[in-house]
């Protein structure tokens, strides 16, 4: 094995989701980072993998509020700093489209929510929307987070970052140019 993918906890770095980074946290992630290059494995790092600090949810609702952009991009830079000399590969999110319909139209992830005239078990959301607006600010934090390693880091460190995206295939029915046309609609939809 030559690489191992990995994802660094944001609440074991800011316990509170800001403020000064946890010492302890970025001790353990220099440990694991160091010990992988030791046996000639190179890390690659996913900063979020839908585990949002409970203290931005409570504080200001998480997802759903743009000031996670301005949030997300200073705890990336925080990683790109204190890990950036070692990791080269780095992955802003894993599944953005997942996390934000499982948890903000379906309500089967954190944290839950989703409209209650569709689901039984959800208190509040409104999954008409909430998945649109969680969306965006995951893209603007993406690409925040993009734009701050390339323009304060890449030079330096010489890594790559990215996004992990997931999807499902859709093929049209037949060769007729309205099923081929629904097929890559459906593919835009669901990809992009």
């Amino acid at each position: 094995m030559d690489a191992y993918r990995f994802s660094i906890s944001w609440s074991r770095i800011f316990p509170n989701g800001t403020g000064e980074p946890n010492e302890e946290g970025l001790n353990y992630y220099n440990s694991l980072i160091n010990t992988l290059l030791d046996k000639g494995i190179q890390p690659y790092v996913t900063l979020f993998h839908w585990d949002l600090p409970q203290a931005l949810e409570d504080r200001y609702g998480g997802w759903l509020n743009s000031q996670i952009v301005d949030d997300f991009v200073h705890y990336a830079s925080t990683c790109f700093k204190e890990f950036g000399d070692r990791v080269k590969h780095w992955i802003t999110f894993n599944e953005p489209h997942n996390f934000a319909i499982e948890g903000y139209d379906l309500g089967i992830q954190a944290p839950g929510r989703c409209s209650i005239l569709s689901h039984i078990f959800c208190r509040e959301g409104k999954s008409s929307t909430e998945p649109y607006v969680v969306a965006h600010n995951i893209l603007l934090a993406h690409a925040g987070a993009f734009h701050t390693y390339k323009q304060h880091f890449k030079k330096e460190q010489g890594g790559i970052i990215g996004i992990a995206l997931d999807s499902k295939w859709y093929e049209p029915l037949s060769d007729v140019d309205e099923d081929t046309e629904a097929a890559a609609r459906a593919m835009d939809f669901e990809l992009g």
